[in-house]
């Protein structure tokens, strides 16, 4: 417990130094982009490279990934009945609402989560590629397929994982570490070095994001954030526990893996996305999603480790 304790304080101090130089406009919304755009397009492809190089490729894809993605399966067809029975939103506003409730923010806050509180970045990995492999290609299309003057086309969405640089650093290091290919030291230490900076740059860039984004609520659907903010950070975890545990009796780290991973709030990329296809209610349900959720899962994620330990 005591290491975990170690690891949300280590992580919620960093954050509130990013909170803290964007309120008193050391780093303003400019600044926080280029942070954001350091770690996602150099710093975490790096980091992926360095810690899977070296993970057993095997412990990847054991059983707590199974209860992560069940807990997704469970979120999204709750919010799926809802939004067609009862919201009556149409293909655009159910995709980026499914998006809202599955789509976890593995990247900004679920790698230093994986490295300071579960103890190793590696676990993030799986996630990853099944948000970049399969489920942003998924959404793509729908969104496509909704948009008036879009329509998908094979190429666009084969690439999607390509032109993700977390995605080809996670490939890239589960093939090294399947190879047992050693980098030399003139490639390794570089490369090490720049991998260190991708946690401390996400989470300074994710504190200033706090500070500066809008507060929720002002637009979107009171019923509706409710509706995906419930699901993500209590109903997903919740799930996730009782496939690990209960369910599989997995041994308690992957319990706790599978349970804080899945209480991760929603990835600011979805907001990303959603700009490209809809300004109206969809698109303020996203940013409004990406910041309650935020807001929501520290405590959960605390709650859940002190209760797991």
């Amino acid at each position: 417990m005591q290491g975990v304790t170690d690891g949300f304080a280590t992580i919620l101090l960093v954050i509130a130094v990013g909170a803290l130089v964007a309120h008193l406009r050391v780093v303003d919304e400019g600044g926080q982009a280029v942070l954001s755009r350091v770690a996602f397009t150099v710093a975490s492809p790096a980091l992926m490279v360095v810690v899977l190089a070296d993970a057993d490729v095997s412990r990847l894809f054991t059983g707590y990934v199974g209860a992560i993605a069940a807990g997704l399966v469970v979120t999204a067809t709750t919010y799926l009945l809802v939004a067609r029975l009862l919201l009556r939103r149409d293909l655009t506003g159910t995709t980026v609402g499914l998006l809202c409730t599955g789509y976890l923010n593995a990247g900004n806050l679920g790698l230093p989560v994986a490295a300071y509180v579960l103890g190793d970045a590696a676990l993030m990995a799986p996630v990853l590629l099944l948000q970049m492999l399969v489920l942003q290609p998924l959404a793509l299309a729908a969104l496509d397929r909704g948009a008036d003057d879009r329509r998908s086309s094979a190429l666009r969405l084969l690439t999607v994982p390509v032109r993700n640089p977390i995605t080809v650093g996670a490939l890239t290091g589960v093939a090294l570490g399947l190879t047992d290919v050693q980098l030399p030291t003139a490639v390794a230490a570089p490369l090490g070095l720049v991998a260190d900076m991708a946690v401390p740059t996400m989470l300074l860039a994710f504190g200033v994001s706090l500070r500066l984004g809008p507060l929720p609520g002002r637009g979107s659907s009171v019923p509706e954030l409710a509706l995906v903010t419930g699901l993500k950070v209590v109903v997903q975890p919740a799930v996730a526990w009782a496939v690990a545990g209960p369910l599989l009796g997995l041994p308690d780290e992957d319990v706790l893996a599978a349970t804080v991973i899945s209480a991760l709030p929603t990835a600011q990329n979805v907001f990303v996305l959603t700009s490209r296809y809809s300004t109206g209610r969809a698109l303020l349900t996203a940013r409004d999603a990406i910041a309650l959720s935020t807001l929501a899962s520290v405590p959960v994620m605390v709650g859940l480790s002190g209760l797991l330990l």
